[in-house]
C-alpha cells in the first residue's frame, strides 16, 4: 500500500495479514458442534466428536492466528485468539475425559472466568465493531456455559446451545468480510469500522 504526498513517497506496509478470519473460522469450527449437542440436535455422545474438532483443529488454528496478531501488533486478535484457543483446548480435553453428557463446577468456575477474559479484548477491539461483536458473544458464550457447568440447568444448557450458534454465526460473517476486504483492498461486507484503514494495528508507516 502507497501514499503519494507532496512531501514525497510514503510507504505504508502490513507485515502479515489480518489473523481474524482464521481465527473466527476455528471458532465456528469448535461453537456450532457443541451448541448442537447443548441443544440435541445430536446425541450426547457425539459432544467427543465436538471436542476432538476443538482440540484438533480450534485450538491449533487459534493459537497461530495469536502468533500472527502480535507479530502484527494487534493486540485485540492476539488477545482474544490466545484465550479462546486456551479456553477451548480445555474444553475438548474436560468434554474427552469425561462421560457423556456430565457436567463439572470446576469446569463451570473455568469458564466463568473465561468468559469475563473474553471482554478485555473485545474492548481493545471496539473500532471495528463486528469482530468486537464476535469477541464479546463468545465471553457471553462461555459465561452460558458455565452457567450450565455449575448448575446443570436445561435451561442454561438451552441458552448456551442458542448463543453459540449466534455466536457461530457472526463469526462465519465477520472472517467473510475480513477476508473479502484484505484480499480486494476496499470493503466489501460491512465491519462496522470506526478508524481508517491506516490506523489499525500492523499498518505502519515508513517515511
Amino acid at each position: 500500500m502507497t501514499d503519494l504526498s507532496a512531501a514525497g513517497s510514503r510507504v505504508v506496509l502490513r507485515p502479515v495479514a489480518s489473523p481474524l478470519p482464521l481465527g473466527f473460522l476455528a471458532l465456528a469450527l469448535a461453537t456450532v458442534p457443541f451448541a448442537a449437542v447443548q441443544l440435541e440436535w445430536v446425541l450426547p455422545t457425539d459432544g467427543r466428536t465436538a471436542a476432538i474438532a476443538a482440540v484438533a483443529a480450534t485450538v491449533p488454528l487459534q493459537l497461530l492466528a495469536s502468533v500472527l496478531g502480535f507479530l502484527a501488533r494487534d493486540v485485540a486478535a492476539a488477545t482474544g485468539m490466545g484465550v479462546l484457543a486456551g479456553t477451548w483446548g480445555t474444553v475438548g480435553l474436560a468434554t474427552l475425559t469425561s462421560p457423556p453428557g456430565a457436567t463439572s463446577k470446576g469446569l463451570g468456575v473455568f469458564l466463568l472466568t473465561a468468559g469475563l477474559c473474553m471482554f478485555v479484548p473485545a474492548a481493545a477491539a471496539s473500532a471495528k465493531l463486528v469482530p468486537a461483536t464476535v469477541m464479546g458473544l463468545a465471553g457471553l458464550r462461555f459465561l452460558a456455559t458455565g452457567a450450565y457447568e455449575l448448575s446443570s440447568s436445561a435451561a442454561w444448557k438451552a441458552t448456551a446451545g442458542w448463543v453459540g450458534l449466534l455466536l457461530g454465526l457472526v463469526a462465519f460473517y465477520a472472517a467473510l468480510a475480513l477476508a473479502l476486504e484484505g484480499a480486494q483492498g476496499r470493503t466489501v461486507l460491512p465491519l462496522g469500522r470506526r478508524e481508517p484503514v491506516s490506523d489499525e494495528p500492523g499498518v505502519r508507516p515508513v517515511l
